[in-house]
């Protein structure tokens, strides 16, 4: 499935369920803002997170009273209707978000999916351990592919598996982070798809057009509050069992 399918299809999916519930003429309103640090994650021991740095910027719709999130790079307000939404065309990261996290509200007001607002304090932490846990029992020690710099995770999966971590963010791509170099996720990944047994993404690829690059038939799974709506309709593995709701 290349990119212009993936997004076809998540936006008929999205379409059928706003059509199946009579939604097509309600009113999403969306504000596009960044983080205050204490916001978004709260007070978590380690610093380097990149929620707390400032780096994080979110699109956060409502509908009827419930909340859905899109981290991006490229926030903004809109106000419009569903079938406005699932009429507009996906050409930038901010027409993702739109999409994305109206997904999210929805797919929350409807009971379809959960945990839609980041988690934050220690939850981070307890996170990673539950993940590493849940790697290591399904999979063994599987080489993996990290996509996105999420500091608890790589640090506790660095210390248990095989791992390489590709970032988009240029002060990260380069550096060493707790004993693993973050390669540069803008260049040909070929060769680290090829060598790894699992891919654990961020959900944000589905707001900044890489998703399908991931979807190549190997075991992937997605984590974070962004991904949530979409990995509901399309049937995509996600872990994110600290999000608030």
């Amino acid at each position: 499935m290349d990119s212009r399918e993936f997004y076809e299809e998540l936006t008929k999916r999205f379409g059928e369920l706003i059509r199946e519930h009579d939604l097509l003429n309600e009113k999403v309103e969306i504000r596009g803002r960044i983080l205050k640090p204490g916001e978004a994650i709260g007070s978590p021991k380690r610093g380097d997170f990149p929620l707390l740095k400032g780096k994080e910027k979110l699109m956060e719709a409502e509908f009827r009273g419930a909340k859905g999130q899109a981290f991006t790079d490229m926030p903004g307000d809109f106000s419009g209707t569903l079938s406005e939404i699932v009429s507009r065309p996906l050409e930038t990261n901010y027409d993702r978000a739109v999409l994305v996290s109206s997904i999210n509200a929805v797919c929350n007001y409807l009971g379809l999916s959960r945990n839609h607002v980041h988690c934050k304090d220690e939850a981070p932490e307890q996170c990673a351990g539950e993940l590493a846990a849940a790697i290591k029992k399904e999979f063994g020690a599987p080489r993996i592919a990290f996509v996105g710099y999420q500091p608890a995770m790589v640090e506790r999966l660095a210390g248990s598996f095989s791992i390489r971590v590709i970032d988009l963010a240029e002060d990260n791509i380069g550096t060493v982070k707790y004993g693993v170099t973050i390669e540069d996720g803008r260049k040909d990944i070929t060769e680290l798809l090829n060598w790894c047994h699992l891919i654990l993404a961020t959900g944000s690829t589905v707001v900044n057009g890489s998703i399908a690059n991931f979807l190549i038939g190997k075991p992937v799974i997605f984590y974070g509050t962004t991904i949530a709506g979409p990995a509901a309709l399309l049937g995509l593995r996600r872990f994110c069992p600290r999000g608030e709701q």
